[in-house]
Parts: C-alpha cells; structure tokens; sequence
C-alpha cells in the first residue's frame, strides 16, 4: 500500500521493471593479473613522475572498484510514470530531461538512455532486460523528444563492457 501511494505521487505507472544495480561480469584470472600489471605500471609512473597525488587516486580507484565488485548487485525498481521516471528512492520530472534514445542490438546492448538539460548531470543508463523496447518508447514519447540521430551507445558504456568494468 505505501509503494502504491508514493507512485501515485508521481501519477499512474506506465512501465515498471527491476533491473540489477551493476552488470556483474564473469572475468577469468588472466583479467585480473592484466588489472593487476596496469596499476602497477600506473604506480611506477606515478612515482618516476612524482606525482603522488596521482598515486593516491590510483590506490583509491583500484580499493573502491574492489569494493564495489565484490558485493552482489542489489535490483533497482524503475518505474516510468505519467510526472517523471523512478529508480527506488530518486524521481526525475520530464522537466528536467532532455531527451531519449534507446540501444537495442541484443544480447549485447539492450538500454535506454535519459539526457538532462543539465550539463552537469551525467546521462542516465537503464537496462530494458526483458521489456518491449517499442512499447517503454511509445510510452515515453507522451513526454520527450526521442534523439534518432543516436544509432549507438556511448564510448564510456562500450568501453566498460569491453574491458568488463
């Protein structure tokens, strides 16, 4: 009943699915050894440098990922309602978006991606995992403009399914 009243905050339920926080990646020991010569490396060249802030960040960067990974990916409820969309606690008005597109090449890439007016705000990623991609676009065109001229997803979202990150 409570999660029915926040959503009808926000207006009637349009989509609704759970996807996980992070895409867990099955990564073999070579992975890992690899990982392992690159901060390495990146450490030596810190210090040759003498740029132990950098070394710093290094360190910080491989103990967070380390953190991160080793914990099981908790589901993410997302929700596409008539005001805005909702991931668990946090709600974003069409307002404040953009724009859309969405990446559909299964298996590989099946997300949409929400653009703030904002520079500031990074784009936000959601995994479509078994939703119609045509019924969630025909659902959030009501509400924002689709970029078509988008055709694949982003080099960051690319880079980190190759590299398995």
């Amino acid at each position: 009943m409570e999660e029915n009243q926040k959503q009808a905050d926000h207006g009637q339920i349009l989509a609704k699915w759970n996807f996980p926080e992070f895409t867990k990646y099955e990564r073999k020991k070579s992975w890992y050894f690899w990982v392992a010569i690159l901060i390495i490396l990146l450490l030596i060249y810190s210090i040759v440098t003498i740029n132990f802030l950098f070394a710093v960040i290094v360190i910080l960067a491989a103990i967070t990922f380390t953190l991160i990974y080793r914990r099981k990916p908790y589901e993410v409820t997302f929700a596409i309602t008539e005001d805005g969309l909702s991931a668990d606690e946090r709600f974003f008005p069409y307002e404040i978006l953009k724009n859309f597109y969405i990446i559909y090449k299964p298996p590989e890439v099946k997300k949409i991606f929400f653009e703030f007016k904002s520079l500031t705000k990074p784009r936000l990623a959601i995994p479509l995992e078994d939703q119609n991609p045509v019924e969630i676009r025909k659902f959030i065109l009501e509400y924002l403009t689709e970029d078509l001229e988008k055709e694949d997803e982003p080099l960051s979202e690319s880079l980190g399914r190759l590299f398995k990150l």
